[in-house]
């Protein structure tokens, strides 16, 4: 029998504290170099074009990711302890990425993700830390689905887990979509920009193992028409997060949002930062997730998702997204796992038309650096079968990376390899 490295429980301590498992996000920012990337190869029994295609219905909703990484991903950098003055650590991370929405960064766009400085452990914030500049913030994902519901991340200031009552308190000030719109001489006309403060009280404890998490966006317009064709918004997001769960953790949780607190829009379109400020108060965004991972055994894992979003405006009228996957992993032996993937997706139409229906199914045996459902890096080759009906045809053909290679049809193959790794 295999038993987990001290290593692994780390990991799996750190990841049950997170929301839904954030797995790549787990203890990046620690001193050292530390990165995240996805990258493969792979073609399509049901087209002649060559490239992998992928199936996702596109929207407001977000594809699972088994077997359906049609993307190329590197994010990595380092995080040092600059200073030290007594019990308080000076502490600066910068990270670039290298991001292609093809196979093999064809194209890829340089960006830098991350460049700001805390300072730790400071007594007046009762240990909590102050820091400035560009970062991701709290964005807990679903990991198979590659999908952060909720996410403060951007350019900004704040005080972080500072010691309040029975809980931890954090505030946060964030400058977003910060671009001027010009006219032909030049001139200012208007503005994308949106104030965005962030105020969050985490780790309540309510039960054996279990939290209460609430977070709050209060967004302010900018521009020059900043109480006119510009809207104000907000969001609040309310989560219970339960550990030690047959070996893994729990969370479920309730979102709304208002305007650009919906995050459609928006620079990353997760709620938490701001959306358009052109969405007025008519626009909503009503969330209710159920995310759930398991390791009840040393060769058995499993993660899965159940979701429910009604997105609803004046102009384009109500939608509905339903999700539910599961992503089961099976250890044959230390490094040998076989992953499977299925998925099933339904969006109903504003118009009253025929909903939208998409299902996948994928087979993935891997080598891996452990049987864990978190230990990485893994190395897949992979099979996914897609299948939708008439009315997702035109939504899976605009949401495919490699064109609308499925013409009218309502079905589609594709297999490869595909490597992730985060360390």
């Amino acid at each position: 029998m295999y038993y987990r490295t001290g290593r692994s429980r780390l990991l799996a301590a750190l990841l049950a504290a997170t929301c839904g498992g954030a797995a790549a996000d787990s203890g990046q920012d620690r001193e050292g170099f530390h990165a995240y990337m996805r990258v493969g190869t792979g073609t399509s029994a049901s087209n002649d074009r060559g490239p992998q295609s992928c199936y996702s219905l596109g929207g407001n909703t977000v594809p699972y990711r088994l077997g359906n990484d049609c993307d190329s991903v590197f994010e990595g950098g380092y995080t040092k302890t600059v200073a030290q003055s007594g019990d308080v650590q000076y502490v600066a991370t910068i990270w670039g990425a290298a991001y292609s929405n093809k196979t093999g960064f064809q194209d890829a766009k340089i960006d830098l993700l991350k460049g700001y400085i805390e300072a730790k452990g400071l007594d007046f914030l009762r240990g909590g830390t102050a820091w400035i500049g560009k970062r991701y913030y709290n964005r807990p994902s679903i990991h198979m689905m590659d999908f952060q519901y909720i996410n403060f991340s951007g350019t900004g200031a704040g005080l972080d887990k500072v010691g309040l009552g029975p809980g931890k308190f954090s505030y946060a000030f964030f400058k977003d979509n910060d671009l001027n719109l010009t006219g032909p001489d030049g001139r200012v006309l208007d503005s994308t920009a949106a104030i965005r403060q962030n105020l969050a009280y985490q780790e309540l404890p309510v039960n054996a193992g279990g939290t209460i998490d609430v977070a709050l966006s209060l967004i302010t317009a900018q521009g020059t028409e900043a109480r006119g064709e510009r809207h104000d918004g907000w969001q609040v997001s309310v989560f219970h997060k339960q550990k030690n769960v047959l070996g893994g953790a729990n969370t479920f949780g309730i979102q709304h949002g208002v305007g650009p607190g919906t995050g459609i829009g928006g620079s990353h379109g997760g709620m938490g930062a701001s959306g358009s400020t052109l969405l007025g108060a008519d626009v909503t965004r009503t969330r209710m997730l159920d995310n759930l991972w398991i390791q009840p055994t040393w060769n058995l894992g499993m993660e899965m998702i159940a979701l429910v979003q009604k997105d609803k405006s004046n102009a384009n009228g109500s939608s509905t997204w339903m999700s539910m996957g599961v992503r089961p992993v099976y250890a044959l032996a230390r490094h040998l796992k076989l992953i499977g993937e299925f998925s099933a997706d339904r969006v109903t139409s504003p118009n009253g038309g025929p909903a939208k229906r998409l299902t996948k199914l994928t087979f993935a045996p891997t080598i891996a650096a452990g049987p864990d459902l978190w230990a990485r890096p893994e190395l897949r080759a992979f099979v996914t079968y897609g299948r939708w009906n008439n009315a997702a045809t035109a939504s899976v053909n605009a949401a495919n990376n490699s064109g609308p290679v499925y013409n009218n049809g309502t079905s589609g193959t594709s297999f490869g390899f595909h490597a992730e790794a985060w360390f």
